[in-house]
Order: C-alpha cells, then structure tokens, then sequence
C-alpha cells in the first residue's frame, strides 16, 4: 500500500554554497515549489510562525519536515530545535538535523531535544543526491505524516 504524497520541506541552512546543492539534489525528485529555504534559526521560527516577512501562507506553507543545519548565526539549530519542540503547534513536525557535525554529543543532545533523524552532510554532490532521494522516498512514500 503506498500513501505517496509530495511533501514540502523547509531547510534551514546558512551556507549558500551548501543550499545550492540542496536545492539541485532535491530538484531530481521534488518539484521546486516543494522545497524553501531559510537562513538561519531566526528566520526558521519566522517562517513557522508567519510572522513577517513570512506571513503570507500560500507563499510560505507549512512544512511537513524540516532539514536543520546545527551551525548557524543568530540563532543556532539547537536553540532553533529546542523552541520548535517546546511550541505546541510546531512539536509534531519532523526535523532532520542535516550538518557537517558528527559530533557524538550533538547526535545525543538532538535527539534527546527530540529530532527525528541525523545525517552528517556528505562529501560529493553524487552522494548528496543518494541522501536527497532516500530523503524524498522515505518522507513521502513510507512514512505518515501529521496532516
């Protein structure tokens, strides 16, 4: 039984470079009104909560996962995790810390903050694109999202 669904995934990433790999990796198999992005933790609470400039949710849907990146300015993907964990409205949608950190202490702590996966960002785009589509397929035609 499939329950296949596109899913609309949010990634939080600093690092231009790094987004604009994401982006092309996930363009194999997710159309690219399926996939945004954001900056840093700061504009990810924005976006989730609709404030400004992000208000606008036809534009800015919610997601159904989130990718994380941990190291970040302004407000890091711990401190970001922690408040969309500790928000009723935003607890139940799955986020994927996706970093170049292998750190043993920042797999426990996230995953005691209450992540749903942890992937360490791969070496070569070919890779990336592997991870992308385990990603897609896994997300949309596995498991069951929150609606």
């Amino acid at each position: 039984m499939s329950f296949e669904k596109p899913i609309q995934i949010l990634v939080a990433e600093d690092d231009e470079d790094d987004k604009l790999l994401i982006l092309k990796a996930f363009e194999r198999t997710l159309p690219k009104e399926k996939i945004a992005c954001v900056e840093d933790g700061e504009a990810l609470l924005k976006y989730l909560k609709h404030a400004a400039p992000y208000d606008d949710p036809e534009k800015y849907p919610k997601p159904d996962i989130i990718l994380l990146d941990l190291n970040m300015p302004r407000k890091d993907g711990r401190e970001a995790l922690a408040e969309i964990k500790g928000c009723e409205d935003l607890k139940s949608i799955p986020v994927i810390i996706f970093t170049t950190s292998n750190s043993a202490d920042d797999i426990k702590v996230t995953y005691k903050m209450g992540s749903s996966s942890y992937i360490t960002k791969p070496g070569s785009f070919e890779e990336l694109v592997k991870v992308t589509e385990e990603i897609e397929n896994y997300w949309s035609k596995i498991v069951l999202l929150p609606a």
